[in-house]
């Protein structure tokens, strides 16, 4: 795996491109996190059948903290994730976005007319920010998604939220990513959310003329799976949500066996 530095609207980011050489996929990874959350799919089996380039989201992982705290928005993540992909000529990659970085993925969506599909998972598409309440369940973590500044005691009970209640494996980086990220990005993005602030997911996901897969971990402890019932996805990959046993918010660490063949069926059925 190697790892680059693009320029992009608000400073450098960190990609990270596996050695595989089969079709390309981008990955985002989710707020407060980086791509270190793939690293089972970097540098695993998946990693070296396709080209997986896995994206630091501004203020996260590698990537430098934004000059302007009013890009930490979906808008600005959108924009320096299609700065990669115009880099490396991705534009006809698919792109798979896990928790915040499904969101990001559907604001890039109708910007990408060559994408071959996306991938969300951990990310209800949200048609409105009274939807949050709909399609997130009420655990108390939620409340430092938007929190811009979290002590260890506080980015420990976050992580714990991203796992099924009881799993044991979870990796200090997931703990170290939260504190590294730059708390702008966690407020700014909350004030972002509204009127303007960024497109309808649901208009979005309606209007795709690509597949779009959905992807649920049956122990999820932060999104709603009932909420996907009332979302339009006329484009949904196999009709249904694809339900991943023994997962929680992070069915790529968790369960990353099923998860990987998920993603290869994706990319191989709509290639």
């Amino acid at each position: 795996m190697k790892t680059l530095r693009i320029d992009a609207p608000n400073g450098a980011i960190a990609v990270h491109d596996s050695a595989g050489e089969g079709p390309a996929v981008v990955l985002i990874h989710g707020n407060s996190s980086s791509s270190r959350a793939f690293s089972r799919q970097l540098e695993g089996p998946l990693g070296r059948r396709l080209r997986l380039v896995a994206v630091d989201l501004p203020g996260h992982g590698e990537s430098d903290d934004a000059k302007d705290p009013s890009a930490y928005s979906l808008p600005g993540h959108a924009r320096a994730v299609c700065a990669a992909v115009d880099a490396l000529r991705l534009e006809e990659a698919h792109f798979v976005g896990w928790s915040l970085g499904g969101h990001v993925a559907l604001e890039m969506a109708p910007d990408l007319p060559q994408a071959r599909g996306f991938m969300i998972f951990g990310a209800p598409p949200l048609t409105s920010s009274e939807a949050m309440s709909e399609a997130f369940l009420p655990n108390p973590a939620m409340k430092f998604t938007f929190q811009e500044s979290v002590d260890s005691i506080e980015a420990s009970a976050y992580v714990a939220a991203f796992f099924r209640s009881g799993f044991a494996d979870i990796p200090p980086f997931f703990l170290d990513d939260v504190l590294r990220t730059d708390g702008r990005a966690r407020s700014n993005l909350g004030a972002s959310i509204g009127p303007g602030g960024a497109r309808d997911e649901g208009v979005v996901v309606r209007d795709l003329k690509v597949p779009l897969a959905v992807l649920h971990g049956g122990e999820e402890q932060l999104v709603n799976g009932r909420y996907f019932g009332s979302v339009a996805m006329p484009t949904l990959w196999r009709g249904a949500v694809q339900m991943i046993p023994y997962a929680g918010h992070t069915p790529q660490w968790e369960t990353p066996n099923p998860f990987d063949a998920l993603v290869e069926a994706f990319v191989e059925e709509t290639a």
